[in-house]
């Protein structure tokens, strides 16, 4: 998770997950609107757990490539 995003996590966490699609940004507006840190919790699971199956995706690509 890059620094910019971990940013925007905290500050204003539906704006960090925009690029995983209109679910995660509904679910973490309705978080944030719950409350500021349940929304934040959301965002950083959903980042982390989108980068760890890409990380899981390209080490498969490897396996089968070489």
């Amino acid at each position: 998770m890059g620094c910019f995003r971990a940013l925007i996590c905290i500050i204003f966490p539906p704006a960090a997950v925009i690029d995983k699609g209109c679910g995660a940004v509904l679910l973490t507006t309705i978080l944030t609107c719950i409350g500021w840190v349940p929304g934040v919790i959301a965002a950083i699971f959903l980042i982390i757990r989108n980068n760890h199956k890409l990380y899981k995706t390209n080490q498969k690509l490897k396996i089968y490539i070489y």
